[in-house]
């Protein structure tokens, strides 16, 4: 947790590991049980015989709508002994960050997607709606992956309460527009493995928020690990951090900017191997949510 004290001052740029402050308690009561939508398909007629329709696949689990007109949110599945763990990496990007990924600084983190895929890790990106904008074949190519599912982290990576960490703050009657922006902008870059969550900027919310957010139908999702990989410079520390962390059922926040978390790649290459050789399988949040 050494980064947390870089934040205040760094969190105004974007791919700044926002997410790195620890995750504040969910203040709306939540569900546990989910429901899971699914078409049925229509049975071939008997009287013109042929392949079956395809199955249309199951919506992502949610828990919104919340109760009390609140933005359920969702930390981790904190009953059962299943060996799973989310991994999550926040693509973070703020509005206004054009000219310096003009000057060549990275938000983006192609090593590190291609080493998910090559360990065969499913995952979760909660990508701004900037950053899919800067990187349309990136966000493309990562929401068409059957791997991977974007999920939203905003599209300003400006704060939804204050303080956070020097974060602006967007206004609470644009909430709802900015998180909607964001989903605009991955149908826009043609992603299609979208699902309805969303990651707060610096995971800073209050009731006011989750109140603002109620019309667009989101789950906000947490974290219970904090894997320290924003502005370090020790991949074994950062893969430390994790493994020491993790238990069945945690979900855990990571990054995919290399300007503001240079050493995540290679702390995954150790921490895949080590987790699955203690027993552990890799999902996405959909599948965590829905189990």
């Amino acid at each position: 947790m050494a980064a947390l004290g870089l934040l205040g001052a760094a969190l105004v740029g974007c791919g700044t590991g926002a997410a790195e402050n620890p995750a504040p308690k969910a203040k709306a009561a939540v569900s546990t049980s989910p429901s899971v939508s699914t078409s049925p398909s229509a049975e071939p007629s008997a009287a013109a015989p042929g392949p079956k329709p395809a199955r249309v696949p199951a919506a992502p689990p949610t828990m919104a709508p919340g109760p009390g007109g609140l933005t359920p949110v969702y930390m981790r599945r904190a009953k059962g002994t299943e060996k799973v763990v989310a991994l999550t990496f926040d693509a973070d990007m703020t509005a206004d960050q054009g000219p310096r990924a003009a000057r060549g600084e990275h938000f983006d983190n192609p090593e590190l997607i291609a080493t998910l895929r090559r360990l065969k890790v499913d995952a979760t990106v909660f990508m701004t709606g900037r950053w899919a904008e800067e990187y349309p074949d990136q966000a493309k190519s990562i929401g068409g992956d059957p791997r991977f599912e974007i999920a939203n982290h905003s599209y300003s990576h400006y704060a939804f309460a204050s303080p956070c960490y020097g974060l602006p703050t967007v206004p609470g009657p644009d909430m709802a527009s900015d998180v909607q922006r964001a989903f605009d902008s991955f149908r826009d870059a043609g992603a299609v493995n979208v699902v309805p969550y969303f990651r707060f900027p610096g995971g800073c919310y209050d009731d006011a928020a989750l109140r603002a957010l109620a019309p667009v139908g989101v789950t906000a999702v947490q974290w219970d690990v904090v894997s320290g990989d924003a502005f370090a410079k020790d991949a074994d520390a950062v893969a430390e951090q994790v493994l020491d962390g993790v238990k069945p059922g945690s979900l855990v926040v990571m990054h995919c900017t290399r300007s503001a978390a240079p050493v995540t790649e290679r702390a995954i290459r150790r921490i895949v191997p080590e987790l699955r050789a203690r027993g552990y399988r890799f999902v996405k949040v959909s599948e965590l949510m829905s189990r």
